[in-house]
């Protein structure tokens, strides 16, 4: 397992702005309402040439009657666990609270490394201020300003020194893995699957649309198999996102389907596909990633003989033309047929990879061609004479003729559809391209 450290600590204490620095970039949300981030948010960075894992956690209350905040108090422990060694952030400009008393007592409690890190501090008189942290009784205290930066890189070379070369070697291993991301609109059940298929609290699920305001990124390894399932926020129609939060979430969705491989896409099979599915559908179609189409809370569906396939058939024709996808009915809560879905996601990431030789891509593929010509052209007729296959990640294939802008969206489709039936590229989107030969 590679080294991961949790930030930690109250409410509105600067958590995720220190998480954005150290991944020097935006990826938790930052606002001034308490209580945004939620869920435990994973990232990687590295510093002095060793990378790590950063876990940002919501702030730490331990006695509320607030559900979310109950749910973060679980979180926040179960990071505790995970991590190698601890961030706990204080905020310099409110002193000692009671909140702080309370998480640093939990923080004794455990064997891990603790580094205290009091933030804002931006000038000499805070420095002043910032001493009266001692009181906590940590060893390792240090004094960082995360909006600025300013004393981040102590607090990074102390964190990087307890990292052994093991650690760092098991992280490489991680990025080869394959990425699948659990996507679809609110409430669908993402969490509840990926929560089925961790066999652990892994997300707070709760019937409360928009629960999953960030990516969850999860490292799977059961069954012989290993890969990262990333859990998004769901994704809703913009004039339905009122809140400024939630159009972040809805760029992160979007950003954690730049980084799959595999888009798995969770539609409520009470409610059907509707548009805002078609439009996310689309958009992992062109971003060529690999699909899934799992249809979740089947068994609340009442069922005829040919139920699922009436259902599938229906579904196909909104999907069309992009209709080569696996399509899988499931139950997230009763945990039916969700390690069939994980099955099919890896032999879509497989078809994704797929590379034909192209001797055999031309033997097929010209055959076709004789079979049904492509419209003469003013006259002439189209002569496609090579097909290869490029080295990109999408599979995407060139064909070379003489006219090559004349090839109409009938015929691109009569190709596509020879290349599916001869080479399985089941749930992955083709491109083709016709150049002068």
């Amino acid at each position: 397992m590679s080294f991961t450290v949790a930030i930690v600590g109250r409410p509105n204490v600067g958590k995720s702005t220190f998480f954005n620095r150290l991944l020097e970039q935006r990826k938790a949300i930052v606002d001034d309402v308490s209580g945004v981030t939620r869920d435990r948010q994973y990232g990687m960075t590295d510093w002095n040439g060793k990378t790590f894992n950063v876990i940002d956690t919501g702030g730490f209350v331990p006695k509320s009657e607030d559900v979310f905040e109950r749910e973060i108090k679980k979180q926040v422990l179960i990071a505790v666990e995970e991590a190698n060694a601890i961030v706990f952030l204080v905020d310099v400009s409110t002193g000692i609270t009671d909140l702080d008393e309370a998480m640093a007592d939990v923080l004794r409690r455990s064997t891990k490394p603790v580094l205290l890190a009091v933030n804002k501090v931006d000038n000499n008189d805070r420095l002043l201020e910032a001493t009266e942290f001692y009181s906590l009784g940590f060893d390792q205290i240090f004094f960082i300003s995360a909006i600025t930066g300013s004393g981040t890189g102590e607090l990074l070379d102390a964190l990087t020194s307890l990292i052994t070369d093991k650690d760092t070697a098991s992280l490489d291993k991680e990025s080869q893995l394959p990425k699948f991301a659990i996507i679809g609109q609110p409430n669908t059940g993402k969490s509840s699957l990926l929560n089925a298929l961790v066999g652990q609290e892994r997300t707070i699920v709760s019937s409360i649309a928009g629960t999953t305001r960030d990516t969850i990124h999860t490292h799977y390894k059961l069954y012989n198999k290993e890969f990262i399932l990333i859990d998004t926020a769901g994704i809703r129609r913009k004039a339905k996102v009122h809140e400024d939060l939630e159009f972040y979430s809805v760029i992160r969705a979007i950003n954690a389907m730049d980084e799959a491989d595999v888009c798995m896409l969770m539609i409520d099979a009470g409610k059907g596909i509707a548009a805002q599915d078609l439009s996310i559908f689309s958009l992992a179609a062109k971003k060529g990633k690999g699909i899934v189409v799992l249809v979740n809370k089947w068994d609340l569906i009442k069922k005829e003989t040919n139920t699922a396939k009436e259902y599938e058939k229906e579904l196909k024709k909104r999907l069309a033309p992009f209709t080569d996808v696996p399509v899988l009915f499931i139950s997230a809560t009763e945990k039916t047929r969700i390690f069939k879905a994980i099955e099919t996601a890896l032999e879509v990431y497989d078809n994704r990879l797929r590379k034909i030789p192209t001797s055999q891509l031309n033997e097929v593929m010209l055959k076709a061609v004789e079979l049904f010509h492509a419209p003469v052209v003013r006259g002439y007729p189209v002569k496609i004479k090579y097909v290869s296959q490029l080295p990109t990640a999408v599979p995407s294939f060139a064909f070379f003729c003489n006219f090559p802008d004349d090839i109409k969206k009938p015929y691109k489709n009569y190709l596509e559809n020879q290349l599916r039936q001869h080479f399985n590229f089941k749930g992955v989107p083709i491109r083709l391209f016709f150049r002068k030969k």
